[in-house]
This record gives C-alpha cells, structure tokens and sequence, in this order.
C-alpha cells in the first residue's frame, strides 16, 4: 500500500505516493492535466519489482498545495520536479510522463540529461495535434463543479475519458474517487484548483518549443501511443525516433488519448524497456 508524503519546494507542498522499495532505482510517475498521483495506483505494483516508485501530484492538483494561477504552466512544474528530486536527493531518475506529465519530463529530461535514466512517454510528444487539445479545453473548460455523489463523478468520466468507460463499477468509482473531495454545501467538487480551469493569457502562456528539450536527451525513450490518439500522430512520433535515435514506439490498438499503461501491449513494452 503507497504511502502518502508531502515535500516542500518552491513555496508550497507537494503531495506524493511512495509505492516502497527504498533500497532501488528511483522511478518517478507524472499525472495528465486534470489527473492525480493515483492515476498509477494500478500500474505500480509492477513497477516496484525492480523501482523503487513514486507518484506526484503536480501543483493545484490531487493533494498537492495550491498556487498563483500565473504559476501553473509547464516551466514551474519543471522547477517543482526538480526541485522534489534535489530534496528527496534524487540525483539520477527514470521517469514515466502521461500527456502533460511526459511534457514535464522532456523538460526536464532536456534540462537535466545527465540525470535521467530512461523515460516513458505516454501519448504525448514535442508536438500535439490541435483538435485533442481543443477536445481537452472544452471539456476541462466546461466541467461541472458540483456533483451529487461518486456516481455521478464517474457518469461525467464516462463521457469524456473514453480509456475509463469500460472499466467495472467498482473499478471506475475507484479510480474517480481520488479526483474530488467532500463540498461544504453537501456533494462532491473537484481537488484540483479552479484557477488551472481559467484560460492563461500574457507572457507566462507563450508556447515553447519542445523540440530543443527532446533533441538534448541522452536517456533511451520508450513512447506508448494510443492508436486512435487525437494528440499524439504518428507523424510526430517518427520526427521523434528520427530526432533520437534511442527512441522506441509502442502502438495500443483501439484507444485514443491515452492509454492506461495496463494494455497488454503497453505492459509488455514497459517491462521490456524497464526491465522488470
């Protein structure tokens, strides 16, 4: 069972799950945009025959402390994890980055090369396709701030992340309950801040280019892409291998954005590539 732990970096805490193995090789797993630490719950136990794994929950999110809304763009949660590992006297990591969390680790992979180990993308890349983020703003735009009970969270799910709508009841309503929290009138709301909902404008939400940062890698890569990803094409995914050469690419026939990392074919590449 992981343990819940906090650390204090950059002003604020940040909450993490520490799945145990001390005594090995630290591993590092980074949530999507509105997930949480618990999004690897499931995924972990096959991590921890040879890692030593954690999970963080990204600033504003989960149990993580929230911040100023100017503060929660890809730079700063860069400046987070690296920060946690100097704490946590994490001096070389593998890293494992669903959606936005594999932008957070090619930042940092590109920023800090020599201290990454290997590096698992989860359907994302230096470049996303416009119509997935369009898909994922209006949605995390849109979303309900109040819901009636666990049931009706886990409605809202089934109708915007298709990878959960075939899960078990009980599964599901596992999976949703880390992402929301008792509201003071009675129901349920969200842990994640409502700032991170607001569209960012000014100079803090200028795009980068993640090209540079991936082009500096040193670490091996290991991409896992959904087959009918709308964020992640296989254009990009081959401008990568082209880009690094150490870069692998797993395919999961029939899911979109994202894949789980529990598919057989995502399970057989990690264990491959991590060599559990």
């Amino acid at each position: 069972m992981a343990q819940s732990k906090f650390v204090s970096v950059n002003g604020i805490k940040l909450h993490y799950l520490d799945y145990g193995g001390a005594d090995k090789p630290p591993l590092v797993c980074i949530h999507g945009f509105t997930g949480n630490a618990h999004n690897f719950d499931a995924l972990a136990p096959h991590l921890i025959k040879k890692y030593h794994a954690m999970s963080l929950d990204v600033r504003g999110r989960g149990d993580s402390q929230w911040g100023p809304q100017t503060e929660y763009i890809p730079q700063q949660y860069l400046s987070d994890l690296a920060a946690m590992l100097d704490t946590l006297g994490i001096s070389r990591v593998t890293l494992i980055g669903t959606s936005m969390g594999g932008m957070i680790v090619t930042l940092y992979g590109g920023g800090y090369p020599d201290r990454v180990e290997r590096v698992v993308l989860n359907d994302i890349g230096p470049d996303a396709d416009p119509a997935g983020i369009a898909r994922i703003s209006s949605y995390v735009g849109g979303a309900p701030e109040h819901f009636k009970d666990l049931n009706a969270v886990a409605d809202y799910y089934r109708s915007i992340y298709p990878p959960v709508a075939k899960l078990p009841e009980a599964q599901l309503l596992d999976f949703v309950k880390w992402a929301v929290k008792p509201a003071g009138d009675g129901g349920l709301t969200w842990k994640m801040d409502p700032a991170i909902r607001l569209p960012m404008r000014g100079p803090s939400a200028r795009p980068f280019d993640l090209w540079v940062h991936y082009a500096r890698f040193k670490a091996p890569v290991l991409i896992v892409r959904g087959a009918e990803s709308d964020i992640l094409s296989r254009r990009t995914c081959e401008k990568m291998r082209h880009s690094h050469p150490q870069t692998t690419l797993v395919e999961v026939p029939g899911v979109g954005h994202a894949p789980s990392l529990l598919e057989p074919e995502s399970l057989a590449a990690l264990k491959d590539f991590l060599r559990l």
